[in-house]
């Protein structure tokens, strides 16, 4: 009776690793899910969607785009991180994915997710973020700002994407520099700090260029300056923080993540994709609309990357503190 029930036993092992091997030689067979982890018109949205178009055609699959936004990004990056690892459930993340369980240990709760839950397959763009201001604002100069900003601390508010995403940590970072204090006003993502800052609810930002560049052409807004080593190529009279004397750099990337588990022959497969969607025209062309320059690593060079961009936020983020 053992070795009937051990036969069984393995003869159904076989099977279902069978079956693993046949799904993952057959993938994609359905719909792919992409999350992006903020509402529409933020960077990571605006960088998701033309990803996840050229990628339905290398992989001949349907890539759907998911705005799951919340808590600075992390209820989509939770979700992805709990989901099934089987490179149907893909997240399109910005820098902030490094941030969130650093900031969720600072405020004394459980991480929503933790960074090896989460497998990078490749990094697509990479911009410092830009310091704007509505083109009616009285002020001409970061050094103007900050003036103000010192002597009347907590008066000037900014907006971002949430408590120490990639909006917020930089305007942080730049308070500090600059000896100055403002009012952080969090929002559900780029999209909405950016329509608050048009609207007059907020009055300055850091954000990827691509979230306000249509808006700078368009006469509604004023870029101070960037969080960059050197200048923008698209803003080449826009002067770096580096330049001005401010001790602040910081880059809002994009890159492509599966949940941890996920089978190799799966990762290899979206490698490809992601390698054919850094060269395709029609993605190429949608950064070249917002002035966005491509930046891919494939996973080997965006692993080493992530670890090393991952320690480094962690520690800007301690030096942050507790925010309420």
């Amino acid at each position: 009776m053992i070795a009937r029930l051990a036969r069984a036993a393995g003869a159904a092992l076989a099977a279902s690793l069978s079956l693993a091997a046949f799904a993952q030689a057959d993938y994609p067979s359905r719909t792919i899910t992409m999350i992006v982890p903020f509402p529409p018109g933020g960077v990571a949205d605006i960088t998701g969607r033309p990803v996840a178009e050229a990628m339905g055609r290398h992989l001949k699959q349907t890539v759907i785009v998911e705005n799951k936004s919340g808590a600075g990004g992390g209820v989509g990056m939770q979700y992805v991180a709990r989901a099934k690892p089987d490179g149907y459930t893909v997240l399109m993340a910005l820098s902030s994915v490094s941030i969130i369980p650093e900031a969720d240990k600072i405020l004394g709760r459980s991480p929503m997710y933790q960074l090896d839950q989460l497998v990078p397959i490749a990094r697509f763009t990479a911009d410092p973020t830009v310091l704007a201001v509505r083109a009616d604002s009285p002020w001409k100069s970061v050094k103007d700002l900050l003036e103000v900003a010192r002597s009347a601390p907590g008066t000037i508010p900014y907006g971002s994407s949430g408590n120490y995403g990639t909006m917020h940590v930089p305007m942080e970072m730049l308070a500090a520099a600059g000896g100055a204090k403002m009012l952080h006003v969090p929002f559900t993502g780029a999209g909405p700090a950016v329509v608050a800052l048009l609207g007059g609810s907020v009055d300055a930002l850091s954000t990827g260029p691509s979230s306000i560049m249509g808006h700078l052409k368009g006469g509604k807004v004023r870029v101070l300056a960037s969080w960059g080593e050197t200048r923008h190529p698209a803003l080449p009279d826009v002067p770096t923080l580096k330049e001005l004397g401010y001790d602040a750099q910081f880059s809002q990337w994009t890159g492509l993540f599966v949940p941890a588990g996920t089978p190799e022959p799966v990762i290899a497969k979206l490698r490809e994709a992601a390698k054919a969607v850094a060269s395709d025209p029609t993605f190429l062309a949608a950064l070249a609309k917002v002035q966005t320059p491509p930046q891919y690593l494939d996973q080997p060079q965006f692993r080493a990357f992530w670890e090393a961009d991952a320690r480094k936020l962690a520690e800007v983020v301690r030096k942050i503190g507790k925010v309420e």
